[in-house]
């Protein structure tokens, strides 16, 4: 074979995080030849920053909380989490970021996996450069997919590199527990790491500058979370900006607003996402680098018919488990097009992402847990649509009674009164991110309310809610 041979496939992707290997996945299964472009480690910023240490670090913590609600178990687990052993714990779970595993799982379906830093150097065209200095082009006959995800967004606060700030990376892949941490931000990542290391041993500020915390939840989401983290140790502020951050012989120094010095070991700054695009080239096909990157529904970037953008790249819903739905049908579409098989990208299609619209769903693992799909009652009123918001205080399910003693929380569907159908969904409890799938089926579904009536709860469990939604739906 010749180089140029050698270094032809059907489709090119860009970025081996969970996105870019779904797209594999999918492009290989159609038998498309396929190459894979990774500059970092095999399975990205979800196995080994983001995802999946979160959520070792924070099991832990709620296994905790929920056993000191039991009685007859909550005695046994009065005293200090092991820290080291919560690390340990973090660190199997990342593989001790090691993606040897990861780059099994890619030779098994047959990608080819080509390390270094990959920029598109024009159309259908990648110029990837190694570890070693050296490059390789890689052409696509068919598509490149962009999937190279997002990075933290830091604050052009002056001075701050000095400082050695923490990001959501250092947060979740520290192996010591700081005396004192400043948490800058009110979303998820905050909300998550706040609750981490205020459990293991911080002293734990929250500094947000909005009125509270989670603003793309439910309102009474972000009040009940800020409720637990002040019972739980942690100084939760809102309505607080930081104005300047100094590291002072080892101390970080924050000065907010009205002129206050709050100190600290570390401080997280988790104020947002920027896209991973200022440097793969995109100057080269007449795209702005460091954009985000609009898309159809199969993901396919306009102007640019053999061009995809998958994942947090194209600024839809940045969630891991939403960029591998998408993935999916992108690898999909990209078949379509490239066998000539019929395009179906009507809602709902095979090559449409249409879930990216109105079915979203997302858990934040703090305790109690948040989880929600859809619109929330203010986002369905903005959009046009007539709505009721139904409530129920999930205290009152015999299976949150038995779950934990004193469960507080609060669960909340949008009806669209028009149509008879859920716009969204979201509950605020312990334990109930392993409720959000049902009410993510009946969004997605748009399964009428009537029919709702006929899904059973089994007794007594949490799911019982759905009972009681319905039940203060009819009645009102």
């Amino acid at each position: 074979m010749t180089e140029t041979e050698t270094n032809a496939y059907d489709v090119v992707v860009l970025g081996a995080g969970p996105v870019g290997e779904n797209v594999a996945d999918r492009t290989r299964a159609a038998g498309l030849t396929t190459a894979i472009v990774e500059s970092e480690l095999v399975g990205g910023e979800c196995s080994y920053w983001a995802c999946m240490p979160s959520k070792a670090l924070l099991r832990p913590v709620i296994a905790r909380a929920d056993a000191r609600r039991v009685p007859g178990l909550r005695q046994s687990v009065q005293g200090p989490l092991d820290a080291a052993a919560v690390l340990a714990h973090r660190d199997y779970y990342t593989s001790d970021w090691k993606d040897d595993g990861q780059v099994g799982w890619l030779d098994s379906i047959g990608a080819d996996l080509h390390r270094g830093h990959g920029r598109l150097t024009g159309p259908r065209t990648v110029t990837v450069t190694g570890p070693d200095g050296g490059e390789r082009v890689l052409t696509a006959r068919h598509a490149v997919a962009v999937c190279t995800g997002s990075r933290a967004a830091l604050p052009g606060l002056p001075g701050l590199d000095a400082v050695k700030p923490w990001t959501s990376r250092e947060a979740t892949s520290s192996h010591t527990v700081p005396g004192r941490l400043i948490v800058i931000g009110g979303g998820v990542v905050a909300t998550e790491m706040a609750t981490v290391w205020q459990a293991l041993g911080s002293q734990v500020t929250l500094l947000v500058r909005g009125k509270g915390l989670l603003p793309r939840m439910e309102p009474f989401a972000g009040e009940l979370i800020a409720e637990a983290l002040k019972e739980a140790g942690a100084d939760v502020r809102t309505g607080t900006s930081v104005e300047s951050v100094t590291r002072e012989n080892g101390t970080v120094v924050a000065v907010t607003g009205t002129g206050e010095r709050i100190e600290a070991d570390e401080i997280l700054f988790a104020t947002g996402r920027a896209p991973r695009t200022d440097d793969i080239g995109l100057e080269s096909i007449g795209l702005d680098p460091g954009s985000w990157l609009p898309v159809d529904d199969s993901l396919r970037v306009s102007g640019h018919d053999w061009l995809y953008a998958v994942g947090d790249v194209n600024h839809r819903a940045l969630l891991t488990h939403q960029g591998k739905y998408q993935a999916r049908i992108a690898g999909a579409a990209i078949a379509a097009r490239a066998t000539g098989e019929t395009l179906l990208a009507e809602p709902w299609g095979a090559h449409a992402a249409t879930a990216d619209h109105t079915a979203v769903p997302q858990v934040v693992f703090t305790d109690p847990e948040a989880a929600a799909v859809g619109l929330s009652l203010a986002e369905a009123e903005e959009a046009g649509h007539r709505v009721r918001a139904v409530d129920v205080d999930l205290s009152t399910v015999s299976g949150a009674g038995l779950y934990a003693d004193g469960y507080q929380g609060r669960a909340r569907m949008v009806v669209d009164v028009e149509d008879e159908i859920l716009r969204g969904v979201t509950f605020v409890g312990p334990g109930v991110g392993e409720l959000i799938h049902s009410a993510t089926i009946a969004v997605a579904g748009q399964v009428p309310v009537s029919r709702l009536w006929h899904a059973v709860p089994s007794y007594p469990t949490i799911s019982e809610v759905w009972l009681r939604l319905l039940e203060a739906y009819r009645d009102v």
